[in-house]
């Protein structure tokens, strides 16, 4: 294959109208990457040939998409949009908040992986990064952070399970499946007074992508390349 007909590689990422999302589009478009950006609803800027509409909270959508892409590969996935949910404790906890949470983060990365399945066993790569949270894990998840988000933190822990048993369920189509953790970052879901920059978190979980595999499929990391307990 020659390099004027060598495909470009594609990673697919969802929630990439803003913040993380966005900057992790970015840097792989800087890189040379065909990008495609998933958001809910294309925005009037929006090149068409690289940006999909994808609500990932509803399974048609979902479907819609993995239609639209029949025949493409994809390199690598990033499940990356999520909600936050109520931060008011026990207290203020709702059972439909709860369950929209739980929808959004922990539901849909299963649901537009196995969607687009096909695509990712034609990829060269062979990527599926699951963006999660410190916040979900048992054993440091509460150290040093006392937000009462239930289901947050819940829908965190759930993803790092459906990472575990798709690592597990996808070795044989040399698929490597990660959980990350972005760290504190300064979003809009992180906050005024959140400590890491979105360009640097994105630049180090890039950086972890790029050099996923299977031997480190099922594992959980931070931006900074430090291993996160579970």
């Amino acid at each position: 294959m020659t390099s004027s007909t060598a495909r470009r590689q594609t990673v697919l990422i969802s929630g990439a109208s803003r913040g993380l999302g966005a900057e992790l589009a970015r840097l792989y478009a800087e890189d040379g990457w065909r990008v495609i950006a998933c958001v809910r609803g294309v925005p009037p800027h929006a090149s068409a040939a690289d940006r999909y509409p994808l609500d990932v909270a509803n399974p048609a959508s979902i479907d819609t998409l993995a239609e639209t892409l029949q025949g493409t590969a994809i390199d690598v996935l990033i499940n990356n949009a999520a909600v936050r949910g109520d931060t008011g404790g026990l207290a203020t906890l709702e059972a439909d908040d709860f369950l929209d949470v739980m929808r959004v983060n922990a539901l849909a990365p299963l649901l537009v992986t196995r969607a687009l399945l096909p695509s990712l066993r034609a990829g060269s790569n062979r990527v599926v990064a699951n963006i999660s949270s410190r916040a979900g894990s048992l054993a440091e998840g509460t150290l040093d952070d006392d937000d009462d988000d239930y289901a947050y933190r819940c829908s965190k822990a759930a993803l790092n399970m459906a990472t575990v048993k798709l690592a597990q369920d996808l070795k044989s189509d040399g698929i490597s499946v990660v959980s990350l953790h972005p760290g504190w970052v300064q979003t809009d879901m992180g906050g005024s007074d959140a400590v890491v920059s979105v360009a640097d978190s994105a630049a180090g979980l890039k950086a972890i992508i790029d050099k996923a595999d299977l031997a480190a499929s099922g594992s959980f990391r931070a931006y900074d390349g430090q291993r996160v307990s579970w």
